[in-house]
């Protein structure tokens, strides 16, 4: 049996596909079911049985023996939440008793974390595991997912194999339920066909011109293809990086999403929402290396191919991975 959190969810969902491809189908979906925009996220999927996430604990105690492998990709992520006890419960203390117990149960483990952890990136975006409790994140959200890796670090007792993974900007299938949470790409794409136009922000920051933001944007199925990885390799514990390596502009993701609708670009700008101004990232880029060196070779997506991908083969037909 393969565990999955967050099983319904945009990324979850999608690992869940990989691994049905890789005739993985003893999956034990973990989540909270109760939302019925997420259920067609799982349609189709080859799983063998839901857990809601509350009883999830009790029902690993009883049957962890027939457990392989846990992914725990299962988070709070709404980073505009300012409820710090919500992240408290669901991003740190859930998470630290998945740890414990796949430590006592002898299970590997693969958990999410966000490059939301780097805040405005004072210190970079290098995966290097001592400068971790230095890093100040910008909203609680990335404050919860680098208290829990800074208590992982801290950990005598570890699972015999573990790694969390730093997920940048990811976009692509199955994220239809996600609101103003979906990626940038996701509401372009809708903004053009509704109105043939889009908006994005403009720059607060003489650095930058407007549209000239930075971000490194993953593609889904490069972000799945990694944890496949992970989950066959089993050695090399640690903190990684997961993003393209690569960073964007806003106006590439922009022109792309309309060359992929066949369109001619038609962009204007609009100010950034004050309530996240001073938050606001305005580059970001994972330095990938240290994943390559444990012996990561495959490539990713370009931010051309991906969004041709996803807006073609997904968002145009309303299609999920």
């Amino acid at each position: 049996m393969i565990i999955v959190t967050g099983a319904a969810g945009f990324i979850g969902s999608c690992l869940i596909s990989k691994l049905n491809q890789e005739n993985f189908n003893f999956i034990i979906a973990v989540d909270d079911f109760s939302y019925p925009e997420k259920e067609a996220n799982l349609a189709g999927k080859r799983i063998q049985e839901r857990v809601d996430r509350e009883d999830f604990f009790d029902w690993l105690d009883q049957n962890y023996q027939e457990v392989e492998f846990i992914f725990h990709i299962g988070a709070r992520t709404d980073t505009t939440e300012f409820d710090r006890q919500i992240f408290e419960h669901l991003n740190v203390e859930y998470s630290k008793q998945i740890w414990n117990r796949c430590i006592d149960y002898q299970i590997p483990l693969v958990y999410a974390s966000s490059a939301a952890t780097y805040g405005l990136g004072e210190l970079g975006y290098d995966d290097n595991e001592s400068l971790i409790p230095q890093l100040k994140p910008l909203n609680p959200y990335g404050d919860s997912k680098n208290e829990f890796d800074i208590w992982v670090l801290e950990q005598e007792r570890k699972p015999f194999f573990w790694a969390g993974l730093k997920f940048f900007n990811v976009y692509g299938p199955n994220e239809y339920h996600k609101g103003r949470m979906a990626s940038v790409i996701f509401h372009t794409y809708h903004q053009i066909k509704k109105s043939g136009q889009m908006k994005l922000f403009r720059s607060h920051n003489p650095d930058f011109a407007d549209g000239e933001q930075m971000r490194d944007f993953v593609y889904v199925k490069d972000v799945v293809e990694v944890c496949s990885f992970l989950m066959h390799h089993r050695r090399n514990s640690g903190i990684y990086n997961l993003g393209s390596g690569k960073a964007r502009t806003f106006l590439d993701l922009a022109k792309n999403t309309f060359y992929a609708l066949g369109l001619e670009p038609e962009i204007d700008f609009i100010d950034t929402p004050a309530d996240i101004r001073d938050k606001y990232q305005y580059f970001t880029q994972a330095n990938m290396s240290k994943l390559r060196s444990i012996g990561y070779e495959k490539h990713f997506h370009s931010l051309e191919d991906g969004i041709a991908d996803y807006v073609t083969n997904y968002l145009s037909k309303g299609q999920y991975l």
